[in-house]
């Protein structure tokens, strides 16, 4: 491609013609990516090792077949960019972040190398690292953006598996960093490499798949936010199958269904009682759902009573900036500190000891900032022609916000709650401070069971709530502090994996009642 393309601003930087070539070898490094985080990732799950076989290849040596490929076609593209060979608008440079962002690479990997394989002490290294970052990042900065994005990259994921074809890389190497008491093994480094320099030529790959400039920093971007959004629900994906996996016969061992109406579900209906043989979760359970419904019934009524207040009367100023920030610090408040000051304020206040009511007025105060923000999010997402609309026809506002304005706005109110939700019934510090008594309990509280009417205030007494429970989070930590998992690690797996599809089951609730209302708003 020649300079004056370059040069050219009439042509769209967004509108780049196709180039099969260009496609072909900017394609084979992103599955090159898929495939190395697939094994790599399995590899350090433990599912693989770098001894093991896949197609009757070693690990070790797919992973280094990977990184070769990956860097040569990303190498290629860049060069057919720079000569003409395929049709593309580059930059004049890769930019600052990205050479700065090679830069450290490049001083960490000399770094690396030097220390670790040459023995050099840090007299040595570090200016060995200095050197080879800033010959990089300026490298980088001055070259055109197809030679700067490219030629890194494809380098770096070609050093990468030369340093495993070598054997400077085994299995059996070790890293011990100065002042950390930890040290990195060959089988942890290597899948991580592997999956690090796989990841930046599958990026620097999606830059030059659309002709790199403006168009090729566009893909860039989308393939690292779809790369996050990809790990994050992998991950997510990872923790409950993990949990399932361990969990899950253990927690139904023991089902009996009978005739008519007869069901028998031992670790979810019954209590936990080491002279019966009865290991089961259901007052903790039970005492879950009444901490999150009193939570609710404390929070989202203020909450979305305050928004309604702070969106459609308050006059923005200094008291609604005041709110902002109180509402924000006390979202970003760490639990434990609620618990501390439920156990200073509330408990002494409520019987001098840990009671229900108490975690329920604790969660509920984590809560209602949450619902709080959302809430106010979603009303002013409500636009001001609905409003008007109603005002036009002679509606006061109080009757258009409560027909108008609110059930517009309940999508968002209600996934601000199930977000909340979501927190509050896994939360273990609040509910182990101000909440529970013992972590294995036999029998659940009966809330509805235990009201009193009294002739003196407050006229309505319920010793249940006043009084200690239990809940999944804790029963879960009391179950490993007590030793329980030690002896019999099922329970403590089977309790993780109810209290996932305890919390779960809240999202399904919240995101049907979300569903709900949006259908209604489009009818």
């Amino acid at each position: 491609m020649s300079e004056r393309t370059l040069g050219n601003q009439s042509r769209n930087p967004l509108a780049v013609e196709y180039s099969a070539t260009l496609a072909g070898l900017s394609i084979v490094p992103i599955a090159t990516f898929l495939v190395a985080f697939v094994i790599g990732g399995l590899t350090l799950a433990g599912q693989l090792s770098l001894e093991s076989t896949v197609l009757g290849i070693g690990v070790e040596t797919v992973l280094t077949i990977l990184l070769f490929l990956a860097g040569g076609c990303v190498l290629a593209a860049g060069v057919s960019s720079r000569y003409g060979i395929t049709e593309t608008t580059p930059d004049r440079s890769a930019g600052l972040s990205v050479a700065v962002g090679f830069g450290f690479v490049a001083f960490s990997g000399i770094g690396l190398i030097a220390s670790q394989t040459l023995g050099f002490g840090r007299l040595l290294w570090v200016p060995l690292g200095l050197v080879a970052g800033v010959v990089v990042a300026g490298a980088t900065l001055f070259a055109r953006e197809d030679l700067g994005v490219t030629i890194p990259a494809g380098l770096f994921s070609i050093i990468a598996g030369s340093l495993v074809l070598l054997n400077v890389l085994t299995p059996a190497w070790a890293w011990s960093p100065a002042g950390f008491g930890v040290t990195f093994s060959g089988t942890v480094f290597i899948p991580l490499l592997t999956i690090v320099t796989s990841f930046v030529a599958a990026w620097a790959a999606a830059n030059a798949l659309e002709g790199f400039g403006a168009a090729g920093r566009q893909a860039g971007a989308f393939f690292l936010i779809g790369a996050n959004a990809a790990l994050i629900l992998l991950v997510l994906l990872l923790l409950i199958a993990f949990i399932v996996k361990n969990g899950f016969w253990y927690a139904v061992d023991g089902i009996e269904i009978g005739p008519g109406l007869h069901f028998h579900w031992p670790f979810v209906m019954d209590g936990y009682n080491v002279f019966l043989d009865e290991k089961g979760i259901y007052p903790a359970i039970i005492g879950t759902f009444w901490l999150v419904v009193g939570a609710v019934l404390m929070a989202v009524p203020i909450g979305v009573g305050a928004a309604v207040f702070l969106t459609e009367y308050a006059e923005e100023g200094r008291f609604t900036s005041m709110i902002d920030i109180a509402t924000n610090g006390l979202w970003s408040t760490p639990s434990v500190v609620f618990g501390l000051f439920g156990y200073a304020f509330l408990v002494p206040r409520l019987g001098n000891n840990t009671s229900l009511l108490a975690g329920m007025i604790v969660l509920g105060f984590m809560l209602l900032p949450l619902v709080l923000i959302t809430s106010r999010e979603a009303i002013k997402s409500v636009p001001d022609e609905y409003r008007d609309a109603s005002a036009a026809l002679g509606v006061s506002k109080w009757e258009t916000i409560k027909d108008v304005t609110i059930p517009s706005a309940m999508p968002g109110i209600v996934t601000g709650i199930i977000i909340g939700i979501g927190r509050i019934a896994g939360e273990t510090a609040p509910i182990l401070i101000v909440t529970a008594d013992s972590p294995q309990r036999s029998s659940a509280p009966a809330i509805m069971g235990s009201f009193e009417l009294t002739t003196s205030p407050p006229f309505i007494v319920n010793e249940a709530l006043l009084s200690g429970s239990s809940a999944l989070p804790y029963q879960l930590y009391g179950a490993i502090t007590t030793g329980v998992v030690g002896d019999d690690p099922g329970y403590g797996w089977a309790t993780a994996f109810i209290l996932l599809l305890v919390v779960l089951s809240f999202y399904v609730i919240g995101i049907t009642t979300r569903m709900y209302f949006r259908k209604k708003l489009q009818a």
